[in-house]
């Protein structure tokens, strides 16, 4: 059986009757993974993600990275077999709509949408952020974050809005130079603690608690690799997406999993294994950068700013485009499926995903002023709650990917089905993201993490509610999911 979806948009429904195409083959495999890898922001991601990290699995924490980029690698199967048959900048949407219908492709939509634009809301806001704490730091100056949150976001927009080869070209700039800065920061602390170097942050009998210490940690260690899957969006401006699509996913993964394992190791021994006061730092590797280059551990600031900075040019870039594409199949209010004329940028997608991810950083900073407690919102703080509820939502995508990606080559491809590649590795995949889902679900969690999966769980049935409603208004919605393909003329 042939895929249904591969042929023109149809002009039979309310969507646009000509779909805006972007820019094709202008990026190169080297283009999208180094703009995969700024979206993933591992200095951001590390220097407020590990401590937590590290207070839950114990000294044994890079083995708890080593199992989260094993199960990010099977999820990366899935994308990449899933691009080599349909590439699409809908990626998960385009896939799990290809293979379910059009009701779970407007829930998929929907879920991708908000998860994403509650997780960017994080970056925005650290973002400001970290640029008052170095300040404060090192000038005594303390300027609200919110003001350097909204310059440095505008700097963003504005670098997407002028074209996708300008843009993914600055994210790797950025990208480089804090790769840089966390390699030579790690690999000092390293050489400078060699006389008390270990093994026992590898061994499993120094995971605190043991195999619930793992699980606990999982989730922690899988959301180091947020932004993972930012090629698949890009495949309709990549040239030879069917390949270089999953290229860039695998070695993406394969280099941050290495990266992590390394900056963990060297956070962990800079500590002296002491991991209650690794977990007292403000941001612990920063705190290694001090002891071990004195007055130049500067640069880790620097490598903190430039990681935020490619993370919200890499993150909206990529997760916009999923919202454009949701617009222009119909999934979503055609205003998202505009194209600039020359820029070949989808604006509207971008202006209004940066737009609502500013009302929810505002919406909750809201809620602390008029909250029990009071106060204003802690930048930090926020990155860990907003980014929680976000990750809840994008784990249900990626579970609803692994579990149509057998379907779907059943279906359309079977020829081509391998029982290895398209269904013992999105099981364990679906498997693996089962983990992270229950101990962010689990019962008993402090607020506000208690009420986040009853939020997501409504958020889940109000989509699939909307979803059926407008599919029984417009039943050609079933023809047009998928049906815009990267590589197509």
């Amino acid at each position: 059986m042939t895929d249904p979806g591969a042929g023109p948009l149809s002009s039979s429904g309310p969507a646009v009757r000509t779909p805006q195409r972007l820019r094709g083959g202008v990026l190169g495999m080297a283009d999208i993974a180094a703009a995969t890898m700024a979206n993933v922001g591992p200095a951001m991601s590390f220097f407020f993600g590990f401590a937590f990290l590290a207070t839950t699995a114990g000294v044994a924490s890079p083995l708890t990275i080593v199992a989260a980029g094993i199960a990010v690698a099977l999820l990366g199967n899935t994308l990449a077999q899933f691009s080599r048959a349909h590439p699409s900048a809908g990626s998960f949407i385009t896939f799990v709509g290809k293979t379910f219908g059009p009701v779970s492709a407007v829930t998929t939509a929907l879920l991708a949408a908000l998860g994403y634009i509650i997780a960017m809301a994080s970056v925005i806001a650290i973002s400001g952020g970290f640029v008052q704490i170095t300040l404060h730091h090192y000038t005594g100056v303390d300027l609200p974050w919110i003001i350097w949150t909204l310059l440095l976001t505008g700097v963003a927009v504005v670098l997407m809005l002028r074209g996708i080869v300008v843009s993914t070209k600055w994210a790797g700039y950025f990208f480089g130079v804090e790769m840089l800065v966390l390699v030579v920061v790690s690999i000092a602390a390293i050489v400078n603690n060699r006389g008390h170097l270990s093994f026992d942050p590898f061994l499993p009998s120094h995971i605190s608690r043991g195999f619930k210490g793992l699980a606990a940690g999982f989730p922690l260690a899988v959301y180091l690799f947020i932004g993972w899957e930012n090629s698949a969006a890009l495949a309709e401006e990549t040239e030879n997406p069917r390949r270089n699509v999953g290229r860039a996913v695998f070695s993406s993964v394969a280099i941050m999993s290495a990266s992590y394992v390394l900056f963990s190791y060297a956070t962990v021994t800079g500590f002296d294994y002491d991991v209650d006061k690794l977990a007292a730092a403000q941001i612990p590797f920063v705190e290694v950068a001090h002891s071990t280059l004195g007055v130049l551990a500067f640069a880790a600031y620097l490598g903190g700013l430039t990681s935020t900075l490619g993370v919200l040019v890499a993150g909206i870039n990529s997760q916009a485009r999923l919202v454009f594409n949701a617009g222009r199949e119909g999934l979503l209010p055609s205003f998202f499926g505009y194209v600039h004329p020359t820029r070949r940028t989808p604006t509207n997608a971008i202006v209004t995903f940066t737009a609502i991810a500013l009302l929810i950083i505002g919406g909750w900073g809201l809620g602390h002023l008029l909250g029990d407690q009071g106060g204003s919102m802690n930048p930090v703080v926020f990155f860990t709650e907003s980014s929680t509820l976000g990750t809840i939502l994008i784990l249900l995508v990626y579970l609803a990917s692994n579990i149509a990606l057998p379907l779907y080559y059943r279906r359309y491809r079977p020829q081509e089905f391998r029982v290895i590649r398209h269904l013992v590795l999105p099981a364990l995949g679906a498997l693996a993201i089962l983990v992270p889902l229950y101990y962010l679900a689990k019962p008993g969690q402090p607020a506000p993490y208690n009420w986040f999966p009853y939020a997501a769980l409504a958020i889940l049935l109000l989509a699939v509610a909307y979803a059926t409603l407008l599919v029984r208004r417009d039943p050609t919605l079933a023809e047009r999911v998928g049906s815009i393909v990267a590589d197509a003329d």
